[in-house]
């Protein structure tokens, strides 16, 4: 044992006394060496092993409870739940609700599908660097938010988060009703406690749809331009410009779709953007255009929200394609989460691999919201770690689902985290 080489017990005649007090110090000392290594080396175990590491009933997430939150929950200021690591708990019996919650769209029911391993997916628990994330309490949401509306603005991504929320809320209250505020894809009422959720999508969060060129010319022509996808960068989608008036909490997103070669061809479906009715000459870069989009939406937001409006705005989900991207026959059959090194692989932006976008989205978004009513909803260090629970082929398409979640899965820990930043608000 390593231990070995740190002392060296001195051979001396049994009938003394100060040496057997010597013998008996050493071997005090060899115990308490023993002990210390053991512990140390316990502590640098990490939790993606090839085998899942069971952690003594959750009591990592317990550790810093007192200190950071109060005893109704609430989460303290200074918390950043955004950092830290997933630890395998199998003492989770069951997920805070399952596959027969209607509203799970089919591709994304991985129970359901039989997709490999789903039911282990919600065994991992997210546990912050220095704090506690509180895990979700529907009848405590549901009591402390009655009378309010909550929307999700964005795609479908944001759809994943919505319906986790609405499937955990059902299991605290059944009472439901389809609502849908104006525009909203899909909404429901808790009746009991008049609560709202609703979903609102939008790809680009900005009004756009196909252009082709006018047969009278124009700016665009001039340049070369046959066809595309005219974007009017001051100008919200239809499907969401009344929600910042309605609802009392949003949630924001947009990216995946700014970096979609397959819809906005660079050469044979460009993006062009438009302003005040215009074409924006010289044409802008699709990098360039999101950062007007998200000025002149961000803005729209602040001017149009109701007094006291809490806003969001969510950070880059990742997706996990290996061997090629969705339509080069990239895969994600992994089950378990990924590794530090392996995370720094997929997403490292100096690889400019095929999962590079959700930090390049993540940059504009920093900078968009700086100085704005926004608050960040950073889920994407959390989920970069998380190749392990996607739909992967069990999605029913023709190729793997390497970006839409499971549900149950982690977007379940996306709605701890907002929950908590709610509360943190309240604290404040």
């Amino acid at each position: 044992m390593a231990s070995n080489h740190h002392y060296k017990r001195p051979h001396q005649p049994h009938s003394s006394s100060s040496s057997s007090s010597t013998t008996y110090f050493y071997i005090f000392i060899s115990i308490i060496l023993l002990t210390a290594l053991f512990l140390l080396s316990s502590h640098n175990i990490t939790s993606y092993s090839t085998v899942p590491l069971a952690f003594e009933s959750g009591k990592p997430i317990k550790q810093y409870a007192s200190r950071h939150n109060d005893g109704n929950g609430a989460a303290s200021a200074d918390c950043d739940y955004s950092e830290g690591n997933w630890f395998y708990d199998p003492t989770v019996r069951s997920p805070r609700y399952d596959e027969t919650c209607k509203e799970i769209y089919k591709g994304w029911n991985c129970v359901a599908g039989n997709r490999s391993g789903a039911a282990e997916i919600v065994k991992w628990r997210w546990q912050p660097n220095h704090c506690a994330l509180p895990q979700f309490d529907p009848l405590r949401f549901l009591e402390s938010h009655r009378d309010i509306s909550i929307g999700f603005v964005g795609d479908s991504l944001n759809r994943n988060m919505f319906v986790s929320l609405f499937c955990s809320l059902k299991r605290g209250s059944g009472e439901v009703k389809k609502w849908r505020p104006a525009g909203a894809d899909r909404g429901f009422t808790f009746v009991k406690y008049n609560l709202t959720i609703a979903y609102h999508r939008t790809n680009l969060l900005a009004r756009y749809g196909r252009w082709l060129a006018n047969a009278k010319g124009g700016e665009l022509e001039s340049l070369g331009y046959k066809e595309g996808y005219r974007v009017d960068v001051d100008i919200p989608e239809g499907t969401w410009a009344e929600a910042p008036s309605f609802h009392n909490i949003l949630i924001y997103n947009t990216g995946h779709w700014w970096w979609a070669p397959s819809k906005f061809d660079p050469v044979k479906s460009p993006m062009l953007f438009h302003e005040n009715g215009q074409p924006m000459i010289p044409p802008l870069s699709p990098e360039v255009g999101l950062d007007v989009v998200l000025r002149h939406m961000i803005s729209y937001v602040e001017e149009k929200a109701r007094p006291g409006t809490i806003l969001f705005f969510r950070t880059q989900s990742p997706r996990h394609f290996e061997g090629g991207d969705w339509d080069q026959g990239g895969s994600c059959a992994r089950l378990q989460p990924l590794s530090p090194h392996e995370v720094e692989s997929f997403f490292s932006v100096q690889n400019n691999g095929t999962n590079v976008e959700t930090r390049l989205v993540n940059e504009h978004i920093y900078e968009a919201i700086k100085g704005t009513a926004f608050q960040l909803l950073d889920i994407t260090s959390m989920s970069e770690f998380r190749a392990d629970a996607h739909p992967s082929s069990a999605g029913g398409k023709k190729h793997d689902d390497c970006m839409h979640w499971c549900l149950p899965g982690i977007t379940d820990t996306w709605n701890d985290l907002f929950i908590a930043h709610l509360s943190r608000l309240k604290v404040r």
